[in-house]
């Protein structure tokens, strides 16, 4: 699957800016940014729901037209899309019958309910499901029709941990079958277990590409260290830069943001200079360096300060 030189404008807002992207037949690719950073959007397009106001789209070797030909190729497609709002009185079951339905050749409806676990819930009607069960109903009404790509667009929002790593796990066995998944999440924790390939994605343009241990790699340290001070003011800055093992530095809103390189150097050399400087604490943390420090690092914000 592939796209080029992508553009979509609703009035004077350009959802997606000039976007190239390239999924290779079995990988998870996933696509990471902010709300309204474009993502739905290329979903759409790349799914044949919208059409681009410029730009080429190829879906498993094939062009949408806009005409019955489309057909084909959708049979091909599994789709859950960001929001899926089911009948609330048909059963698990029931519902997974009807998807099947649509379809000229479809999976067996137990082995659908075995790939998503809800065997035991097939006489539930929907509205008495779990937040996490509706959303693997989701998933399996796109998988009903054995697809060969899946498009899943935030499909762990709003889920408990539990529920997400559900959920995972049968994005997980649908990828060691050989086929292809696009992913959207603002979750830097699903993409980094999940995908082979992400693209962060920031005003409907592609800002970093590459794996997850590619794209933290960039940042040339392994851990971030960020604090705050009890008392205002500055003038840290270029100690700070200068300390031992710290790559980067960047201090926004009171909040100190030091990627370092050996944990164990450069926060005995965080404390002693601030000891020296008669200045205290108010907050100190740290943590393994990661895509959401990848977002930072190219934007200056956080991937959900929105």
């Amino acid at each position: 699957m592939r796209c080029a030189g992508l553009v979509k404008r609703y009035g004077d807002l350009t959802a997606v800016d000039g976007l190239d992207l390239v999924v290779e037949a079995g990988e998870c690719f996933g696509l990471l940014g902010p709300n309204g950073a474009g993502k739905t959007t290329t979903v759409e397009i790349l799914e044949g729901l919208t059409f681009s106001d410029a730009g080429a789209v190829e879906v498993l070797g094939e062009r949408w037209t806009g005409g019955g030909s489309d057909r084909r190729l959708r049979e091909r497609l599994g789709i859950q899309l960001q929001e899926t709002k089911l009948p609330d009185k048909l059963t698990v079951e029931e519902t997974i019958r009807l998807f099947a339905s649509f379809y000229r050749a479809a999976q067996d409806v137990e082995e659908v309910l075995g790939l998503v676990e809800l065997g035991e819930k097939r006489r539930a009607w929907y509205t008495k499901l779990s937040g996490g069960q509706k959303q693997r109903l989701a998933v399996a009404c796109a998988l009903v029709n054995r697809p060969e790509l899946l498009f899943l667009d935030e499909p762990t929002t709003g889920l408990d941990p539990q529920s997400r790593r559900q959920l995972w796990e049968v994005i997980e066995t649908f990828r060691a079958r050989g086929n292809t998944v696009l992913l959207t999440t603002h979750y830097m924790e699903e993409a980094e277990r999940l995908c082979d390939r992400v693209a962060i994605l920031d005003h409907g343009k592609v800002i970093a590409l590459g794996s997850p241990r590619e794209l933290i790699a960039s940042l040339g340290a392994e851990h971030v260290v960020e604090f705050t001070l009890a008392e205002s003011g500055s003038g840290l800055e270029a100690d700070l830069g200068v300390l031992p093992g710290v790559q980067a530095l960047r201090q926004q809103d009171g909040m100190y943001s030091l990627t370092v390189t050996e944990l164990h150097q450069a926060l005995p050399a965080v404390m002693s200079l601030l000891e020296r400087r008669g200045r205290h604490l108010a907050s100190l943390t740290t943590h393994h360096a990661s895509l959401e420090d990848v977002f930072v690092s190219l934007t200056g914000r956080h991937i959900r300060d929105d």
